[in-house]
């Protein structure tokens, strides 16, 4: 599936979606299990994850110094 402009798919598996992010697949699964990830989308025993999710999803980390909470 594509957005059809870039030819840049909008759904990435969890190894895909992992390297984005520069995390691990585990820590994906981490998330999943214990919450506080970026959103995914389930398709049979599929996890995928859109890429505008996690654009957002990065965008909703950032901090400005090291006591603001998580």
């Amino acid at each position: 599936m594509t957005d059809g402009q870039d030819a840049q798919p909008t759904l990435l598996t969890e190894t895909e979606a992992a390297g984005l992010l520069r995390l691990s697949p585990r820590t994906l699964q981490g998330f999943r299990v214990r919450g506080g990830g970026p959103p995914f989308v389930k398709l049979g025993q599929r996890v995928l994850y859109r890429v505008a999710d996690l654009d957002s999803y990065v965008e909703a980390q950032q901090r400005r110094s090291t006591s603001e909470g998580s």
